[in-house]
């Protein structure tokens, strides 16, 4: 080849291409693509299934508890009727024992009543027959047979006088306590409505005692 002033020299012979080095590490590794964020997808079906259970066991608990509080209630309610309807029996029962013990006391009052009112005759017609007997000129065993009878009746009707005052007495407090029942035991009402028929009783026997003294 030729130049424009002689030959152009030929450049002679490359050398060889020298491959680059290794690092004594290796070569870097390649950084790893970005991988796209996964997207929010649903959970499965089979994942619903443990909160169904959960549900399902809350409402039968719930269903049980109703139940069981329906049951109480009912039972606390048929407790409180019946109660109730003891409370209700007891109170008329007390109301009918009080009417009766006040008919008593209105009765053993007009007796006792009765009875001075026939004491008093009696002690009046005593004394007139001794009156009687002392201006006929009786005897002196007359005299006695009279002042005997005297103190029958007067004794008789002192016992009478006595048995209906203290049953009087009696039949008064058991209206009283009548009255207030809750502060008294059953127990010692009922003993002591008996220990009031017992001393009214015993007056009915003296007044009957006291009508047969009167009738000789």
């Amino acid at each position: 080849m030729s130049g424009p002033s002689g030959p152009v020299p030929s450049p002679g012979p490359q050398p060889p291409a020298v491959p680059p080095s290794v690092p004594p590490g290796g070569w870097p590794a390649a950084a790893p693509s970005p991988q796209p964020a996964p997207t929010d997808a649903p959970p499965p079906a089979r994942r619903r299934r443990p909160a169904v259970a959960v549900l399902a066991v809350l409402l039968v608990l719930t269903l049980v508890g109703a139940g069981v509080l329906g049951t109480y209630l009912w039972r606390t309610s048929d407790s409180w009727r019946d109660a109730a309807a003891d409370w209700e029996a007891l109170a008329r029962e007390h109301g009918a024992q009080v009417a009766q013990t006040q008919a008593d006391l209105e009765a053993t009052s007009s007796e006792l009543e009765a009875t001075r009112g026939q004491l008093a005759t009696a002690q009046t017609r005593i004394t007139e027959l001794a009156d009687e007997k002392a201006q006929l000129g009786d005897t002196t065993a007359a005299q006695q047979q009279l002042a005997d009878y005297q103190t029958r009746v007067s004794r008789a009707a002192g016992d009478v006088a006595t048995a209906l005052t203290n049953c009087i007495d009696g039949q008064k407090r058991l209206i009283e306590y009548l009255g207030d029942t809750s502060r008294y035991d059953a127990d010692d009402l009922a003993r002591f409505r008996a220990d009031v028929e017992r001393v009214c009783g015993a007056a009915t026997d003296a007044n009957a005692a006291l009508q047969r003294e009167l009738a000789r």
